[in-house]
């Protein structure tokens, strides 16, 4: 088994430094070294004694490139990669004018592998390495995900949305059909390599009763999956919620009362949470998704990051994309840290790289598997060029410390940010090059 020795400056974590000092949890080298041996790290550390303990190991030198996990995108929807950056709409509207008529498209299966294979690629040359999305009402949408996926070797979580009504008639199944689709899809991916499957229902005002119980039901009946869905993300939408749902005492009991809520639950935007929800959400060890692009583009509020995370909520990060409106995970850091702004929280550059990697595996589950760097986890590797342009080339040049020189590439870094990726101790380009026709 070859070895593959990359040095840098690395950076990883032993803690979370959203509820800890940063400074006690950050594990930074100057001159650091990640072995990879097979698909997985093995050892991580000083470079120069890497080097001596393993001189067979294939050396790639980075310089003063940082080395990192993978960034892990918690939370978008592949379908809507073609209407990303779509002008004017705030949810409901948006949903309608640009979203539904997209998705419509999704059950012919060569347009939904070719815009699920252009989503990935796009994820991967901004250095995201894992993706977890919605797909469409039509189970060709999940398998062209998944398919799309496995030929890229990527860890990625997905799973068909499921929408009985509120929605056109062309983007509707059944409470049976949702439940039988969602059943047949997951015992044919769910950990076919990568692969791990989320129930989806889009959310409780486009499901009936009926639905929310049978995938309520089928979660209970596998419960190794995850679900994913969405939560309190504008206050129309919340009270539109409230409409339908009389009883409810509140948005979380719409899911709750049909099996809808659990440690496995990944619940999207959560900005408008009441305390009861808060309580609950972290009781049962749910996780809550930050999505500061989107949230900002469509209008839906400011998350509050660190009193969620003070609450003891696990919380992941993600592009939201296409209500958000970047594919860059750097830039969703960025628009993070200028929300902590508006609540008056200055968020550190290590809490943010900690959202966008461990953060987020922990939020699917998958903590020390993905978004690590660390001996056992899979050899996901985003490797960041600190001077990519010439404008954060001079600023970073002032720097005093890695922080000073990371916190501009988190603030104006985009694709020319990124150096190279690792996807299961292969080198991407590499890859990509042995794969492209001859």
């Amino acid at each position: 088994m070859t070895k593959q020795l990359l040095l840098g400056q690395t950076l990883g974590f032993s803690g979370n430094p959203l509820t800890s000092d940063w400074a006690d949890v950050v594990e930074f080298d100057s001159a650091g070294g990640v072995l990879i041996e097979g698909d997985r790290i093995s050892a991580v550390g000083h470079a120069g004694a890497l080097r001596v303990a393993h001189p067979e190991a294939k050396v790639t030198d980075y310089g003063d490139a940082l080395i990192s996990a993978g960034f892990v995108d918690a939370h978008m929807h592949y379908p809507q990669t073609g209407i990303i950056a779509s002008w004017g709409k705030q949810l409901i509207d948006w949903l309608n004018t640009y979203t539904f008529p997209e998705e419509a498209r999704f059950g012919d299966e060569t347009y939904a592998a070719e815009v699920a294979g252009r989503t990935l690629d796009l994820a991967l040359s901004y250095g995201t390495t894992t993706l977890t999305s919605f797909c469409t009402i039509h189970p060709e949408s999940v398998d062209a995900f998944f398919a799309a996926a496995a030929d890229r070797n990527m860890e990625v979580v997905a799973g068909k949305t499921c929408m009985d009504r509120n929605a056109p008639d062309d983007l509707r199944d059944t409470a049976q059909s949702a439940y039988d689709d969602s059943k047949a899809l997951l015992q044919k991916w769910h950990g076919a390599g990568r692969a791990h499957y989320a129930i989806t229902p889009r959310f409780s005002p486009t499901s009936t009763p009926e639905q929310l119980t049978a995938l309520g039901a089928l979660w209970a009946e596998h419960s190794t999956c995850l679900m994913q869905t969405h939560l309190s993300e504008q206050l129309p939408e919340i009270a539109w919620v409230k409409e339908l749902f009389p009883d409810a005492r509140d948005y979380l009991d719409t899911y709750e009362r049909f099996g809808l809520l659990g440690a496995k639950g990944l619940y999207g935007h959560a900005i408008h949470l009441e305390d009861r929800e808060i309580a609950r959400l972290a009781e049962v060890g749910a996780a809550v998704l930050h999505c500061p692009t989107s949230n900002t583009f469509i209008g839906s509020g400011l998350f509050d990051l660190t009193g969620l995370a003070r609450a003891d909520l696990n919380i992941g990060l993600a592009t939201d994309t296409g209500g958000g409106s970047s594919f860059s995970m750097l830039r969703t850091m960025a628009a993070a840290y200028e929300i902590g702004q508006l609540r008056g929280i200055a968020l550190h550059p290590s809490q943010l790289m900690w959202l966008a990697t461990e953060g987020s595996a922990q939020a699917l589950h998958l903590r020390g598997e993905i978004g690590a760097l660390r001996p056992g986890a899979m050899a996901d590797i985003t490797v960041l060029d600190l001077s990519s342009t010439s404008a954060i080339a001079q600023r970073s040049r002032k720097a005093d410390d890695i922080w000073d020189a990371l916190f501009p590439t988190i603030m104006m870094g985009d694709d020319r940010a990124i150096r190279d990726i690792w996807i299961a101790g292969e080198r991407w380009r590499d890859r990509s090059a042995s794969k492209a026709p001859q």
